[in-house]
């Protein structure tokens, strides 16, 4: 078990028992001298592991908002709820064993979760490879590949955990930002290589092209490779894993995991990240879809994924440059400023979504945007904030937590996304809805942590 010093933040001296040779027997990375003898080299090694693995979750986890966009160009008779739908499961399933992961580190340890984890990757991933080739595929099956995608979803919540328990806390914001931001970064890469991806035979190519039918025109596919093309990443980066990791000797049980809830910030912090988050995940999921529901039918509309892998890089790269900042300055102050900015981005976008050419589409992304990048940069102040209000093992499971509940976002979004163009034929009452949530949980942040003489200052 673990013991801290009088500081209840500091995680001093961290021994256990001999659990097997992938347990560190101590650690103690807030003691300078372990720090800089071992524990940095080993804590920076488990960040580029973790962190190229979590990529690949995020890739899984995303990959089914790029594929939707295409199935009905390839022949798949889907109606726009359905669609809808397919882009919502992942979430909910992301978002349901995220409450599964964030139990799991302490238990079984970094070692165990990250591989296994990681290469359960492969199942949706060759799953979709064969699914997409045959138009004639029910959509229970299709749904039931959505959900498997939210596989990567999940490894979040056991990921973050345990990076927050490799670093001191003067570096955890910045550890935190960088594994999250590039991890996000996967959302990008999916919807930016897709459509380049598809277009050719790769080496090894499983099965015969697909005939696309868009604007008129038509040509040769290869859908499959969207999902193909990971799957040597993902089992090498398993491999990876197993191999090189080790675990923290911080350890609970599956009861005692349950304190957490009964301290107030745990609701608060959850709040705060499902304005962050719950965004950045349920935009970058239904922002090809809102493109192509919003302009797709005028004259020069776009490709949706030609402009929809921008939003997940703006927020991916906002919150890895934020961390550090968020190291000098306090992550609250820099929550006030990211919610204020999704505030004013969220009331604006109405502005955008009854177009009558495309001359308002520059605002449009512009505003979605500008969204993701405020987003992008809470999600990095947030997980400063949590290290700092809670002791080590704690602030592991509310960073797990607020995760779980967050990653509903893509779940969330796609439903009230579909029920709004379905009822009332734009997405302006979901807009003007999250500007509301939004001021809330400015309020929040600004009352707790961020007003001059708060109780809890982070």
């Amino acid at each position: 078990m673990a013991t801290t010093a009088k500081d209840p933040l500091a995680m001093s001296t961290t021994t256990a028992p001999a659990r097997g040779a992938s347990w560190l027997a101590r650690w103690e990375p807030e003691n300078e001298a372990f720090w800089e003898a071992e524990g940095k080299a080993r804590a920076w090694k488990t960040l580029i592991i973790t962190t190229a693995s979590l990529t690949m979750a995020f890739i899984t986890w995303f990959v089914v908002s790029a594929l939707v966009v295409r199935l009905p160009q390839i022949g798949f008779r889907l109606t726009t709820g359905q669609l809808f739908w397919l882009a919502a499961m992942p979430g909910l399933a992301g978002g349901t064993l995220r409450l599964v992961h964030m139990f799991l580190t302490p238990m079984y340890g970094t070692r165990h979760v990250v591989a296994i984890s990681t290469a359960s990757l492969l199942l949706p991933l060759i799953g979709w490879t064969f699914a997409v080739q045959d138009t004639s595929t029910p959509y229970w099956v299709l749904m039931v590949l959505a959900f498997l995608a939210g596989l990567g979803g999940g490894n979040f919540s056991s990921f973050m955990p345990s990076t927050s328990l490799f670093f001191p806390r003067r570096l955890q914001g910045t550890a935190l930002a960088i594994q999250a931001g590039v991890g996000n970064f996967g959302v990008s890469v999916v919807q930016f290589i897709t459509p380049w991806v598809i277009g050719f035979v790769l080496v090894g190519s499983l099965g015969e092209p697909q005939t696309m039918t868009r604007g008129g025109q038509q040509s040769s596919v290869w859908l499959q490779n969207a999902t193909m093309i990971y799957v040597p990443l993902v089992a090498t980066f398993a491999l990876w894993s197993w191999i090189s990791l080790k675990s923290v000797p911080i350890t609970a049980n599956f009861r005692e995991q349950f304190d957490i809830f009964r301290n107030g910030h745990t609701w608060a912090q959850t709040s705060l990240y499902i304005m962050t988050f719950g965004a950045f995940s349920g935009l970058s999921a239904t922002f090809p879809l809102l493109i192509r529901q919003i302009y797709g039918g005028l004259p020069g509309a776009p490709d949706a994924l030609t402009y929809a892998f921008y939003g997940p890089l703006v927020g991916s790269v906002a919150r890895v440059l934020a961390g550090p900042v968020c190291d000098r300055l306090g992550g609250a102050k820099i929550t006030q400023f990211a919610g204020i900015g999704m505030v004013v981005c969220a009331a604006v976008l109405p502005m955008t979504t009854h177009p009558t050419s495309m001359a308002t589409f520059p605002y449009f992304v512009a505003a979605m945007l500008g969204l993701f990048f405020f987003a992008g940069v809470g999600n990095a102040s947030t997980f400063k904030q949590m290290p700092m209000i809670f002791p080590p093992r704690q602030a592991g499971g509310v960073i797990g937590f607020t995760g779980a509940i967050a990653a509903y976002g893509p779940f969330i979004f796609g439903l009230l996304f579909g029920w709004s163009f379905g009822t009332f034929g734009s997405p302006d009452p979901v807009l003007y809805g999250l500007a509301v949530f939004f001021a809330f949980n400015v309020a929040l942040n600004w009352w707790l942590y961020a007003r001059r003489g708060a109780k809890t200052p982070c």
